[in-house]
């Protein structure tokens, strides 16, 4: 099949108007394209110098507080708790195990076996004998004074809480 001429100059002018649309369809990306780097360019611009500094100001005003003052509760409780650590945990548990240890060199000292042996009479030997009552009884001083060292440390103290100032907390 042949084209007509009418239709060969209707094709031709189509084609001609498709590529002069290609054409400004390309110059209006490229204009798009220059906008969005300018727009991009003041955003960053804008950014910098108006939101930054705000955002800063308003971290310094109203998170930092905070954050110093849970700093200093925090540094508060561990203080708290090293000192009666230091002053109450380490002296019971130190007296604790020099009975222990008192009572060990008592039960190894010739004297005291030989007023028991005077005390007790003479028995066939069992497993059970002074040296296991004193290691007992030493077992659990030492365990009662630990547990009461344990329970002094971590007993609610007044002074260990800091109490949360409603009125300088930021408000929406």
């Amino acid at each position: 099949m042949s084209m007509t001429r009418k239709r060969k100059k209707q094709l031709k002018r189509l084609k001609g108007d498709a590529n002069a649309l290609w054409a400004a369809q390309q110059e209006l990306l490229d204009q798009a394209n220059s906008v969005a780097r300018d727009a991009s360019r003041q955003l960053s611009a804008y950014s910098r110098d108006e939101i930054a500094p705000r955002l800063a100001r308003a971290y310094e005003d109203r998170l930092q507080p905070v954050v110093h003052r849970v700093d200093a509760a925090t540094y508060d409780a561990r203080q708290v708790a090293k000192h009666n650590f230091d002053k109450k945990v380490l002296p019971a548990m130190g007296g604790a195990l020099g009975t222990v240890m008192a009572l060990g060199d008592a039960a190894r000292d010739g004297r005291v076996k030989a007023a028991f042996g005077k005390v007790a009479a003479p028995e066939p030997k069992k497993k059970s004998g002074a040296g296991r009552a004193i290691a007992l009884t030493a077992g659990f001083v030492a365990a009662a004074g630990v547990a009461y060292a344990v329970w002094q440390t971590f007993r609610a103290d007044d002074e260990l809480w800091v109490a949360d100032d409603d009125d300088s907390l930021p408000s929406n």
